[in-house]
């Protein structure tokens, strides 16, 4: 089990020496607010955008987008993933029955046209059309 945290995503970017770009310091900005959050041991799941509906005026509504970073930890005391799956013993591999170790294929392969019947010919049901380059018949 885990316990999220969802954030807004940083609107501008981080004013650093050396960073000229608006790019490098949009990612800075967001490097610096997701390693602050793994620092207190949140994982970093997705960026979601997600509408929202808000007041304009009196009566009117808007719809507005924002952008969130949504960060996950483990709950105390709850196993991860993982680790429930190393609980569950691992059962032996499946092994062929004393009924299918007995018959040959040959055989296995004549019981299974039997419940099925014959294949049907894939040329007895297409349309005969004549070759492009055979000489028409007229």
């Amino acid at each position: 089990m885990y316990e999220y945290k969802i954030v807004p995503a940083p609107n501008t970017g981080l004013k650093k020496k050396g960073l000229k770009r608006i790019e490098d310091r949009f990612a800075a900005q967001l490097e610096q607010a997701i390693n602050a959050l793994a620092a207190e041991r949140w994982e970093y799941v997705r960026t979601d955008t997600l509408p929202c509906e808000e007041r304009a005026g009196l009566t009117s509504k808007t719809t507005r987008f924002h952008t969130l970073l949504v960060f996950r930890r483990p709950l105390p005391g709850a196993a991860t993933a993982a680790e429930a799956a190393a609980l569950i013993p691992a059962g032996p591999p499946p092994v062929a029955g004393p009924r299918d170790a007995e018959k040959p294929a040959g055989e296995m392969l004549s019981v299974l046209r039997e419940i099925k019947g014959p294949r049907p010919d894939p040329d007895a049901t297409a349309p005969k059309v004549p070759a492009p380059d055979a000489p028409s018949r007229g």
